[in-house]
């Protein structure tokens, strides 16, 4: 299997942040220059990118369009998503030069909804974004609109319908992790390895060093997804994509 390196970014109003566990109200802002971000990531030697419609993920209605296709032009191939609700959502994205959808609250709340588009427009062109919390008794939950509001899903169960449905590429984060920097969840995603040892799975949330990539290629995972580490200069990109 091989192993790609996503440099992210996550989008608020046009400008690249990182919210602290999901939460809305702890943002930290780190300028208005998506695009030429995203420059620097293909001159480091990127061939993928994950970029994130926060606007979208709360309140639905992609905003990202202009932005996903000049990033698209560049050459990078962008895994994008946020406030996927309908077809017409994936059909947009996919014109403006999206190479793989993220789907959220929706592959959550309406399963059978998202099987249909797995199997209309193939594995290679959806990513299921499995983000998840656990609770108090042990079980990993998965909030969603945002990570406001918890839906009745647990991760095992759905995670495991969508590999039975031919789903291919899986990304999931331990909200608890994200933006913390306190390093990835590398029992959560052992555990997914064996619920579902087919599924290509993401790492994602709590990612700092270049020791976490490792970890993350060695865990048998098929990816990681960088964000504040990048942003904050705690992991130079071009070492990232070497290991």
């Amino acid at each position: 299997m091989s192993f790609t390196v996503y440099p992210a970014l996550d989008i608020r109003g046009g400008r690249v942040v990182r919210l602290l566990q999901g939460d809305y109200a702890r943002e930290t802002t780190y300028g208005d220059d998506p695009l030429p971000r995203a420059q620097a990531f293909l001159a480091a030697g990127a061939r993928w990118m994950h970029l994130v419609d926060l606007d979208a993920a709360r309140a639905g209605g992609y905003t990202l369009a202009p932005l996903l296709r000049a990033i698209a032009d560049t050459g990078l191939q962008v895994q994008t998503g946020g406030g996927i609700r309908a077809r017409e959502d994936l059909e947009r994205l996919f014109e403006a030069g999206a190479a793989r959808v993220v789907i959220g609250s929706l592959a959550v709340r309406e399963s059978d909804k998202v099987i249909e588009w797995l199997r209309a427009f193939g594995p290679e062109r959806i990513t299921v974004a499995l983000d998840t919390r656990q609770d108090a008794q042990g079980r990993w939950r998965l909030p969603v609109q945002g990570w406001t509001d918890t839906a009745g899903e647990e991760l095992d169960v759905l995670a495991r319908r969508y590999a039975d449905a031919g789903l291919r590429h899986l990304l999931c984060t331990d909200i608890a992790r994200d933006g913390m920097l306190s390093g990835p969840n590398m029992d959560l995603y052992a555990q997914l390895r064996e619920w579902v040892p087919q599924l290509q799975v993401q790492v994602s949330g709590g990612v700092r060093d270049l020791g976490d990539v490792t970890a993350a290629r060695a865990a048998g995972c098929a990816g990681v997804v960088l964000g504040k580490a990048l942003l904050e200069g705690r992991l130079a990109l071009r070492e990232a994509l070497a290991c």
